[in-house]
């Protein structure tokens, strides 16, 4: 019979919020759709900037299947798809924006990476 060897790790609702929201990508397309609302797939792309297809459809799939994003088909020739953020979605926003301001004030310029402020962070003040 199998046995466990370690027990089971119990969530945090930080871990949570971190595994939903979090990562260059998800946070990025979170603050694309907050900055310009609802979005066509190859308008999001190019707001996107040096992201794959492959890596943007995976983010949407999670971003949508987690509630933070909608996805809307409509039944037309071409076929049309729209991207939004849901209430859940907009709920995050304050926060990422938070942590945007706070990396500006922390954030040590290395030479090779300097940072620059967002636009799309810094939309809602």
């Amino acid at each position: 019979m199998y046995q466990r060897k370690l027990e089971k790790d119990i969530r945090c609702p930080l871990e949570y919020g971190m595994e939903l929201f979090w990562g260059k990508w998800n946070s990025r397309i979170i603050c694309v759709l907050a900055a310009l609302g609802t979005l066509r797939y190859s308008e999001l792309r190019r707001e996107m900037g040096n992201i794959t297809d492959a890596v943007l459809a995976s983010a949407l799939k999670g971003l949508i299947s987690n509630g933070i994003v909608a996805r809307r088909s409509y039944d037309e020739i071409p076929p049309r798809v729209e991207y939004s953020l849901t209430e859940k979605g907009e709920s995050v926003v304050p926060i990422l924006q938070s942590i945007c301001r706070w990396a500006g004030v922390f954030y040590k310029d290395d030479g090779d990476m300097p940072m620059i402020q967002c636009r799309k962070c810094d939309h809602r003040g």
